[in-house]
């Protein structure tokens, strides 16, 4: 511990140095005598700066008198500092915490009994839920918004209470009377079965007791609580229904998807909610505000966390808090962590901030004409908001219309995800999926060896080795290998002669396409030709072109590596390959050389690749909440998606003479983006990188300008061998 000597000579050091003499604090109403009797305290026991109280009528006052400059600083509750962030500038200096120094008030979980063990985060839709009550923050708030943010959970049109209906089969939320019927379903009232489903004590299921009793009871699958709910009901505590009960039979809902011990809170949890915040002016020295409560509270002998003697409770301070600990950031947002503030600003939703029309950019005649279809289909069913149809002459112009408002969403491939993020700002609101896992990626890239190999475990150990590739310019089989090994430092390509490079470094190399004027022999050395001969490194025409022909390259001992994607070794062994090369492979002969350097099975393809190949998302301006748009889609898909009857179908082009029209004819259904927030996210690290070392830079003759080229011409002309 500081010794207060020092303590106080800091403060005083640090006021002068800031110009700081008063602390202008803002109390409200009859925080107004415990503020004053604390200003007095203070000043009796000589600390500095000097606290002078502000009287205001609201926290909303405290924020304007903050901006004018008629107040310096006053405490407020996590929630109530989201709010007034929308209308005020502000630092956070520091924040209250209890006797273990955290700064968090707690953790609000999800409780599930040890024996139901098939349930997981991920596997709640369907399930029976327990809620403390209506808009209660460790029972509503934060499980619903982090179901909706994390995009397991889909609302339309901001209807959240509907969202929660639609998505469990049944429930207990006191106080949800007047809302969806299954709401207050779970719910059993008092002996007599009286006052169900009311939000006061007579509910047996209301508050955080009742909601653990209703998940006890059996009669909900998930009990969403705060953490120190069950071991206030186990193991000897607790009310009669509650002996006999023991910790050990319950665990908790991990984000990750899986469960953990009740007393692992701390990393198994929906979400954390911060303790109280000290909040101050932008031009005052956060640490001068710290040190002087700090100082205050070991020196002056003041009740700061005590309301008792002015006939209240938590004025100015938590009554519960036991000090205070300086802020990790000034920053409201990340102090209170992005985590809690996305749920509450998924949560600071209603059916008034839902546009009326959502306008999709469309480029062709056919895309037009789904759209239209489109539209008329999601207003029979009623889903909101509703579509209208902009034509733009081409994905940039798409993108400059949705950045100047004149249009609002379209769908993009890898390519062009990052342009619309880089250049224009945008973010992904839905992802499409190709898979029924909910990964959603088209596919992962992979480098394959034979189990055999000797030698080759690290990237470094590829350099003058044999190396079979789909094709010049393709996503797997060359712009993300050659990325890894230009960003591994292994190829350095000079005056931006890619190709140089790689000829350079491997000994030999199939790479279709690769017999280009200048370009190096070396990589067309290994390629084999037509059934005939003939051909020899012919994009298209090869025996060893695309991801089978790269296989089979490694297979009959061309090369020692292949770079394809993750699913071509399944499909060519185990009795799944037709062809006579195949036909007798087994996939237990081949492993995965990792960008970690290390080797894998080609099973374990997702902790083992060179980059996730992302899937088409749905792009927005920011301003835009992306859960009202995966809102939409995901209700729209229940009538229109692959096992529809209807006359319209979101995933088939057939109709108007194309393919993959707004969306690609092969998704299986729409997912949330969850942590995947911005491009660079939704991309993921290792594609992103991938498409910024494909980007050359070759001084021009100023000396000091550079030109950005992409190679393979374009981010759009990179993007659009994804789906081959």
């Amino acid at each position: 511990m500081v010794p207060l000597v020092l303590v106080g000579a800091l403060l005083v050091l640090t006021s002068r140095a800031s110009g700081q003499s008063t602390v202008k604090w803002c109390a409200i109403s009859q925080e107004m005598t415990k503020c004053k009797a604390m200003a007095e305290a203070f000043s009796n026991a000589a600390i500095r700066p000097t606290l002078r109280c502000v009287s205001a009528t609201s926290l909303t006052e405290c924020a304007q008198k903050l901006m004018n400059k008629e107040a310096d600083a006053f405490a407020a509750d996590a929630k109530d500092i989201y709010e007034i962030g929308k209308q005020a500038t502000f630092k956070i200096a520091a924040a209250e915490t209890n006797f273990d120094g955290e700064g968090t008030t707690y953790y609000a979980v999800a409780v599930v009994k040890r024996t139901n063990s098939a349930i997981n985060i991920n596997s709640l839709k369907g399930k029976k839920s327990c809620h403390t009550g209506l808009d209660r923050t460790a029972g509503w708030n934060m499980p619903v918004g982090y179901l909706v943010d994390s995009g397991r959970m889909s609302v339309l049109g901001c209807s959240i209470t509907q969202g929660v209906a639609d998505f469990f089969s049944a429930s207990c939320v006191p106080g949800a009377m007047g809302e969806a019927q299954s709401l207050c379903q779970l719910c059993g009232g008092d002996e007599s079965g009286g006052h169900k489903c009311e939000m006061s004590s007579q509910e047996k299921y209301y508050s955080y007791n009742g909601a653990f009793r209703c998940l006890v009871e059996d009669t909900g699958d998930v009990a969403f609580v705060k953490h120190t709910t069950v071991g206030d009901n186990t193991d000897g505590k607790g009310e009669s229904w509650a002996q006999g009960l023991l910790s050990k039979d319950y665990q908790l809902l991990c984000p990750d998807g899986t469960r953990s011990a009740v007393s692992n809170y701390t990393h198994c949890h929906v979400a954390r909610v911060p303790s109280r915040g000290i909040v101050v002016r932008n031009d005052i020295n956060s640490s001068v505000v710290y040190f002087m409560l700090k100082e205050g509270l070991q020196k002056s002998h003041f009740p700061i966390f005590s309301s008792m003697a002015f006939n209240g409770t938590n004025l100015l301070f938590s009554d519960s808090s036991a000090g205070f600990v300086l802020a990790q950031n000034e920053d409201y947002i990340r102090w209170m962590g992005w985590k809690y503030y996305n749920i509450l600003k998924t949560m600071d939703c209603s059916p008034t901030d839902v546009p009326e029309f959502l306008r999709w950019c469309v480029l062709s005649y056919g895309e037009q004409s789904k759209c239209v279809n489109m539209a008329e289909a999601f207003k029979s069913k009623e889903l909101i908001p509703s579509i209208q149809c902009v034509h733009g002459t081409s994905v940039e112009d798409c993108m400059q219309k949705i950045q100047n408002k004149e249009a609002d969403v379209i769908t993009l491939d890898g390519g062009y995800i990052y342009k619309a993020g880089k250049e224009f700002g945008m973010i992904p609101a839905a992802g499409e999926s190709y898979t029924e896992d909910g990964d959603g990626s088209v596919y992962y890239a992979v480098a394959v060896v034979k189990k055999g190999t000797e030698g080759l475990k690290r990237f470094d150990d590829l350099r003058g080795r044999t190396s079979c590739h789909t094709g010049y310019g393709r996503t797997a089989g060359w712009n993300i290998p050659i990325s890894l090994l230009i960003e591994k430092g292994l190829i350095r390509p000079q005056q931006c002669q890619i190709t140089q490079a790689a000829g350079d470094f491997f000994k030999a190399s199939c790479v279709p396409g690769a017999n280009e004027p200048g370009f190096p022999s070396n990589l067309c050395a290994q390629c084999a030709g037509d059934s005939s001969g003939q051909n020899k490194c012919v994009k298209g025409q090869d025996l060893f072109d695309g991801y089978n022909g790269a296989f089979r390259c490694l297979v009959e001992g061309a090369g020692e590596v292949a770079f394809v994607k993750h699913s071509t070794v399944f499909q060519n062994t185990d009795g799944n390959g037709t062809d006579s090369w195949s036909i007798s492979l087994n996939s237990r002969d081949f492993q995965l050389l990792c960008s970690q350097d290390n080797r894998a099975e080609v099973t374990q393809y997702k902790q083992c690749n060179l980059a996730r190949v992302p899937s088409h998302a749905v792009m927005v301006r920011p301003d835009t909440r992306p859960h009202i748009i995966f809102g939409l889609l995901d209700k729209a898909q229940m009538s229109f998606g692959v096992n529809s009857d209807s006359d319209f179908k979101m995933f088939d082009s057939s109709k108007y003479e194309g393919s993959d029209l707004i969306f690609k004819d092969s998704t299986v259904g729409f997912i949330g983006v969850g942590e995947k927030k911005t491009y660079e996210d939704w991309l993921g690290q290792r594609y992103t990188d991938a498409l910024i070392a494909m980007e050359c830079t070759l001084p021009s003759s100023a000396g000091l300008c550079s030109t950005s080229l992409l190679l393979v011409g374009s981010l759009a002309a990179l993007a659009s061998v994804l789906a081959v």
